[in-house]
């Protein structure tokens, strides 16, 4: 198993995101978690591979950091 360190598809995201959302992430462009303020919860979950768990863990590590989703308007 590769550590966080030297993976570049989990690093910067919460522990726990399934490797399916993490290959979602890195191929929609995202490397990093403060990108995903700029899209709302509806956009990532089309993306395959992403889910209401791996939404979940993104919204704690965002409000952990005083940030959130993009709003849907």
């Amino acid at each position: 198993m590769t550590s966080r360190k030297n993976d570049p598809l989990q690093y910067d995201f919460p522990v726990g995101l399934s490797q399916p959302s993490l290959r979602a992430l890195h191929a929609a462009g995202y490397t990093r978690l403060a990108q995903l303020t700029k899209s709302t919860e509806a956009e990532l979950l089309k993306l395959h591979g992403m889910g209401p768990k791996a939404i979940d863990l993104i919204r704690r590590a965002l409000k952990a950091d005083g940030r959130s989703f993009a709003d849907p308007d």
